[in-house]
C-alpha cells in the first residue's frame, strides 16, 4: 500500500535520521488518555501529537467538533519535531488506524509527500516484541514550508452545491449504520446523514487493526465510479480518513475530506438530513 508502513518496515528505518515517528493515541471518552499513555510508553522517539490540541482548532458554532487546527500553532508543533518538508513521517494510533489517518491527511493538506501510517499501531508493534520507553525526545527545532492542498478539502457549501446539482459527486457517510440510518445519535443533535449520501463504515476497510489490502479496499468501492469525485465525511473528520486513505488506495483520483462533516453540517438550522429504515 501507498500510504501505510509495516511495524518491520519501522524496526528498520527508525534509526534513521530523516524519519519520525508520530504518537497519535488518543480517546473520545476521555481526552488525557492517550497522553496518558505516550508517558508509560511509546515507540521509541515519537512525539505525541494530541487530536484536539494539535490536530484540532477550537470548536465554534460551525466547523464541526474537530475543525481544522490553527495553521500557525500546528507548524510551530511540526518545526518544534524536528520535522522537515523531506522528512519520513509515521504516524500511529494504538491500532484503530482513525487518529494516525487524521494525522496523515492533515500533513497531506500541507502538502507533504512522505507521510504514513503505521499497520497494527502500537499494538502490533508490541506484539512483536519490539522495544518501547518513555522518554520524551527533543529535537533541533527546524523550518518547516507547506504547500497547503486546498483540493483534498471540502466544505458544507460545496456539499450543498452537490445537493444542487451543480457537480456529480458520491457522497460517503463513514461512520456506523446505525448512526447513517438514524436509528442512534450519541453526540450530534440531530439524527440521520447528510441527504443522498451512501454509508461506507470506515470499520470495513480497517480490520482487527490492519488497513485492508488494495484489492480489498478496491471491492469496497467497486461500484462507485473512480473518475467522478468523492467526499467522504464522519461525525467529525477523524474517522474518515480511513477512508479517504482507502479510496485513494483503490485509484480514486478526486477525493476530498469534509473536515467539520456531519457535526458541522446539523450547526447549520436550514440543512435538510434524512433518515432511513432498515
Amino acid at each position: 500500500m501507498k500510504y501505510v508502513k509495516d511495524i518491520h518496515w519501522l524496526k528498520g528505518n527508525i534509526d534513521k535520521a530523516h524519519v519520525k515517528v508520530l504518537d497519535c493515541r488518543f480517546s473520545l471518552k476521555n481526552p488525557i488518555e492517550g497522553r496518558k499513555q505516550y508517558a508509560v510508553e511509546h515507540i521509541p522517539g515519537a512525539v505525541y501529537f494530541d487530536l484536539e490540541k494539535d490536530l484540532s482548532g477550537h470548536i465554534k458554532k460551525h466547523g464541526g467538533r474537530h475543525p481544522l487546527p490553527n495553521m500557525k500553532n500546528f507548524l510551530r508543533k511540526i518545526e518544534e519535531a524536528g520535522i522537515e518538508n523531506d522528512t519520513t513521517i509515521i504516524a500511529y494510533d494504538f491500532n484503530e488506524g482513525a487518529y494516525a489517518g487524521r494525522c496523515w491527511w492533515l500533513f497531506r493538506y500541507l502538502g507533504h509527500k512522505n507521510v504514513y501510517v503505521l499497520n497494527g499501531g502500537i499494538k502490533a508493534w508490541k506484539e512483536a516484541g519490539f522495544t518501547t520507553d518513555s522518554i520524551v525526545p527533543t529535537y533541533r527545532p527546524t523550518s518547516y514550508k507547506p504547500s497547503f492542498n486546498e483540493k483534498i478539502v471540502s466544505s458544507q457549501e460545496e456539499i450543498k452545491g452537490a445537493l444542487n446539482g451543480a457537480r456529480n459527486v458520491t457522497i460517503i457517510d463513514s461512520r456506523n449504520k446505525e448512526r447513517y440510518l438514524g436509528i442512534e445519535e450519541p453526540i450530534d443533535r440531530i439524527p440521520g446523514h447528510i441527504p443522498g449520501a451512501i454509508n461506507a463504515p470506515w470499520t470495513e476497510g480497517v480490520q482487527g487493526g490492519y488497513f485492508l489490502s488494495v484489492e480489498e479496499q478496491k471491492k469496497r468501492f467497486e461500484h462507485l465510479n473512480k473518475n467522478e469525485p468523492v467526499i467522504v465525511y464522519c461525525g467529525s473528520g477523524v474517522t474518515a480518513t480511513p477512508n479517504f486513505m482507502a479510496l485513494e488506495e483503490a485509484g480514486f483520483q478526486d477525493v476530498k475530506l469534509y473536515v467539520g462533516s456531519y457535526s458541522d453540517w446539523v450547526s447549520y438550522e436550514g440543512n435538510r438530513v434524512e433518515k432511513k429504515s432498515q
